[in-house]
């Protein structure tokens, strides 16, 4: 994957649930729209997901899963000129999506699940690993590290050895230390502050910071549909910070602060 200059990962969620943008874009000719929409404004990936894992959330079905997503990737051929990224822990909906046109692996488990890491290897294709503690239905029960970024960087080590090892090609790996995903605020704050550190695997690195809850508290308890101007400030941080990809809900938003960062960091007197 060509990072060179910051990608925009625009979320599309097929779910009724996700803490966001839960049941917005449930049907496909929705989310279909909501796709181009994103791409039109500056998105360079669409990442799918068929199954809400915000704090509290419930398995899904493979069937469901698979329901939710494929139409809508199948869809999406020759529609959008953007690698469209399944956002998934389940070997079987990898491997539809792939097969419908999907060519990145998002999964919020690092491949953990019986028989991902060896479908992922299969396929050939990119693939995000994402660091979680716990599940998301208990990952925001008091989370404890030792040393946040030290604990994540030794947990990436493993899942980049137990890839490599089934077949999967470093360079094809990208790594999300998992900001919400069984941490509290201060976890989020030093991972975000620390986030070039997780350079040195030689790999890109994914930040999803948008509209999360910590973004809510820094900005003294706003609700989800009032955080898109920290979710921007956040992305641009992320940016400055190492962030490779960022993955975000209000593409447009964060294409023009992006674009703005850019010309001033490229600026030659």
């Amino acid at each position: 994957m060509d990072v060179s200059q910051p990608i925009i990962m625009g979320v599309l969620n097929v779910t009724p649930d996700s803490f966001s943008d839960g049941g917005k874009f449930f049907d496909a000719s929705s989310a279909i729209e909501q796709a181009k929409l994103m791409v039109d404004s500056g998105a360079g990936i669409i990442d799918i997901g068929g199954e809400s894992t915000r704090p509290g959330a419930f398995a899904v079905s493979i069937n469901d899963e698979l329901n939710r997503v494929i139409p809508v990737i199948e869809a999406l051929q020759g529609e959008i000129n953007v690698p469209i990224s399944i956002d998934t822990s389940k070997p079987e909906v990898m491997q539809k999506a792939v097969e419908s046109g999907a060519s990145i692996i998002n999964d919020v488990n690092a491949l953990r699940s019986e028989g991902a890491v060896e479908m992922a290897a299969k396929l050939k294709t990119d693939v995000c690993l994402m660091h979680m503690q716990g599940s998301p239905r208990t990952m925001q029960n008091n989370p404890i590290y030792d040393h946040v970024v030290d604990d994540i960087k030794k947990f990436f080590k493993e899942r980049i050895k137990v890839c490599e090892a089934a077949g999967i090609e470093l360079s094809s790996i990208t790594l999300d230390p998992g900001f919400g995903f069984g941490k509290n605020l201060g976890h989020n704050i030093a991972l975000l502050k620390n986030l070039s550190e997780f350079h040195e695997f030689g790999v890109s690195i994914l930040a999803g910071l948008s509209r999360k809850s910590m973004i809510g508290t820094l900005l003294g308890d706003k609700n989800v549909d009032s955080r898109m101007i920290g979710s921007v400030t956040a992305a641009l941080i992320a940016v400055e910070n190492g962030a490779d990809i960022v993955r975000v809900h209000d593409v447009s938003e964060t294409n023009d602060a992006l674009k703005v960062w850019q010309q001033i960091k490229n600026f030659r007197e």
